[in-house]
Parts: C-alpha cells; structure tokens; sequence
C-alpha cells in the first residue's frame, strides 16, 4: 500500500483550488499511486478565509499561522502558493525544518532572491519542484520525446508566445500582479516564464535576450476586500486608482547555448486570446508546433515524409503518449488545466517516494529568473543582455 505523506499548503485561492483536487485525484489517476496524499492543514490570512478553504478543498485542519504549520512534526509537505513575495521566506523556512516543498511559479521575484531559495532546499536536501505545469500537458511532452529521438534534427528555432486579455481594460482591479514589490514583475514573471520554462525543456538554456518591455496602463483601481481579483473581474472606474509599476508585454529576441535562435512574446494585454500558448519549433528534420487551446493535438512534419504527403499533420494525444495511460482510454478525449496539475502532482511524489529531484525544480526556477533579469534589464537598455548564474 502507498505511503500516506501529510500535506500543508499555505495559500487557499485559485492555485490552492488547482492543488487541492490534484492531491484528491491523483491516486484515482495513476494507481498504484506512489504516494498518497493527505490533505493535513490550510493556511490562510484570516480564520474565516482559512476556514472556508478547509471546508471547500477537504482539509483536515485550517490556519493562519505558517510558521507553526511549518514546525509540525505531522507535516512532510510544504506547498506553497501564496503570491511571489512570500515564496523565499516560506520556502527557506520549510527547508530548515526538513519539509519537501512545491513551490508555484515563478519561484521568486529575481535571481538572487531565487539562489537563497535554491541554496536552502540543496543545504537540507529536501525534495523541490516548481509548479510549471503547463510542460506536462501531454503534447508538449511528446514533443520532447520527439525531439529527444532526433526526430525532427538539431534545433534551428524556437517560436513561444504566451497572450491573455484579462489585463487589457484598464478599469480592471489593481492585483497584486501589477504590483513590483509583491510580483517582482509584469507580464515577464508572470506568464512569460511559462514560455522560457518550455524553451528550457524543449530547445535548452536560452544564453542571450534582447527584449522590449513596454508598460500601457499606469494606474488601475483599487479593490476592496481580502480576495484577489484579476483583471478580468468586475471593472470600477470611479473607484480610486493606484500606480501599477510594471511591464505590460516582453518581446525578446533569444540565442540558446546550443546555437538555436528564437523568440519569445508574453501580454497580458492581448483582446482576443484568452490562454494563448503557442510554440513553434524547426529542426533540420522537421518542425513542432503546439497551441495549448488546443492542447490535445500537436502538429508535427517530419521532412523524410513523402514528398506527396509532406506538411503539419495533427496528432490527437492519448494512451500512447506520455502520461496517457493515466488518463483517458481514447485520444482527444480532452486535456484541461487540472489534468496538468494531476500529473504534476503525479510527478512530485513520485520523487519523494523515490528521493530523487523532479524537473522543474529550483535548479530550473533559478534558471528562469536569470532569463527573467535578463529580459526586464534588456527591456530598460535596449540591449542584448547575456544569461549568467
């Protein structure tokens, strides 16, 4: 029978949702699981908000002390998914008492603060994984089983744009996503290393940007009441406004290590997309491209294919693809959100059962914020601006 490991997540909105049933499902999923997870304690600002999460996302207790939850001998996990000024301190704090962490994305606000992070977990040698989840949806991990085979050659290019609207009026709340001190930045560390993530995983470390950051709306309203409200919410435009400090949109030319070169575009400011992630890539072989809104196909053209059937053909991701075998008995029976979070969830105890690190961890967070300084220091300089650790 499967290890029983006692979670504590600190944090009980969306991503606390996502996390929640991820844990519930999992075991359901991929059986035999390799653990199972016990959903021990919520933390929460305030009693009734962490008492209300306990009840919504099956909990055994709520709080809103995180320090002491951290100090709990009954606790082995930490998941962390508050907004990106708490990560470091919650998650140094948890190494130091020996807990394995999950950590949402981007691990942190900058490089550095991202080192003392990784530092931590490498000292307590504690499991870590950073929440990039979108890489396990099962096209793009097929994409990396083709491209790991050789089958489309040595990478010339890589094409990501990661485009949502949910920011673009500008009477929508201000979030703490807008905001530099809690965010770190804009569109760059909040979505945009979603895509240098996947260019990581799929091409190799991007070793030069060289970016525009422009910022469009200067100040947004100022919203009422503890929940976060993303732009996309209720608009109040006689409400009083703020400054919002950060970028709205990053474009960057990139250069890999291995030669490759590419492009990254990532707004929040996009009318029109709503989860717009599209990769693009070419080999000497052939050529990749994935559209996560319609993120059970992945379209591939192997350039040994017969000259009167060369072009995209479109492969529906199932059983015999990564993860499938977990999931669904036909192809396009449909990949949503959570199932990506499931098999994240998969992924993650099946390192602790196992002690070994899983992809992406801090290692590759840290790896993500280095391209995140780069892209905002490129945006301020008109620059190129190399990768460095």
């Amino acid at each position: 029978m499967s290890k029983e490991v006692n979670v504590a997540m600190i944090g009980g909105g969306f991503m606390g949702k996502a996390h929640a049933l991820a844990y519930a499902a999992m075991p359901m999923f991929f059986w035999p699981a390799p653990a199972i997870p016990r959903k021990r304690v919520i933390v929460d600002i305030t009693d009734e908000m962490a008492e209300d999460a306990r009840q919504r996302f099956s909990f055994d207790e709520a709080s809103t002390d995180w320090r002491a939850t951290i100090a709990r001998d009954d606790v082995d996990v930490i998941d962390i998914c508050t907004p990106n000024n708490m990560h470091a301190e919650i998650a140094i704090a948890a190494a130091s008492a020996g807990k394995h962490i999950l950590c949402e994305k981007p691990l942190a606000r900058g490089a550095a603060e991202a080192k003392s992070m990784l530092d931590a977990v490498e000292r307590a040698g504690v499991i870590h994984m950073v929440a990039f989840n979108y890489r396990r949806t099962p096209a793009i991990a097929l994409a990396k089983t083709f491209i790991d085979d050789g089958r489309i050659g040595e990478i010339r290019n890589f094409r990501g744009t990661y485009l949502q609207d949910w920011s673009a009026d500008p009477d929508g709340p201000l979030s703490w996503r807008f905001q530099k001190d809690i965010a770190g930045s804009g569109a760059v560390g909040d979505i945009g290393t979603h895509v240098v993530d996947i260019a990581h995983y799929l091409v190799g470390r991007i070793s030069e940007v060289n970016a525009m950051t422009p910022a469009y709306i200067k100040t947004r309203p100022v919203q009422e009441g503890g929940l976060d409200k993303l732009g996309a919410s209720e608009k109040n435009a006689s409400a009083r406004r703020e400054p919002v400090d950060v970028e709205d949109e990053v474009i960057s030319l990139l250069r890999f290590e291995n030669g490759a070169v590419g492009s990254l575009e990532a707004t929040r400011n996009a009318y029109g997309r709503n989860n717009f992630i599209t990769l693009e890539i070419h080999g000497t072989k052939g050529s990749i491209h994935f559209n996560y809104e319609r993120r059970d196909e992945l379209q591939v053209m192997f350039a040994d294919d017969p000259v009167d059937a060369r072009g995209f053909r479109t492969i529906y991701t199932g059983p015999a693809h990564p993860y499938g075998d977990g999931l669904w008995p036909i192809p396009a029976i449909g990949i949503g959100y959570s199932e990506t979070k499931i098999i994240e969830c998969r992924d993650f105890f099946q390192a602790i059962a196992s002690s070994t690190q899983p992809s992406p961890n801090f290692v590759d967070g840290y790896w993500c914020e280095l391209v995140a300084d780069a892209l905002l220091k490129s945006g301020e300089t008109g620059k190129w601006v190399g990768v460095k650790a």
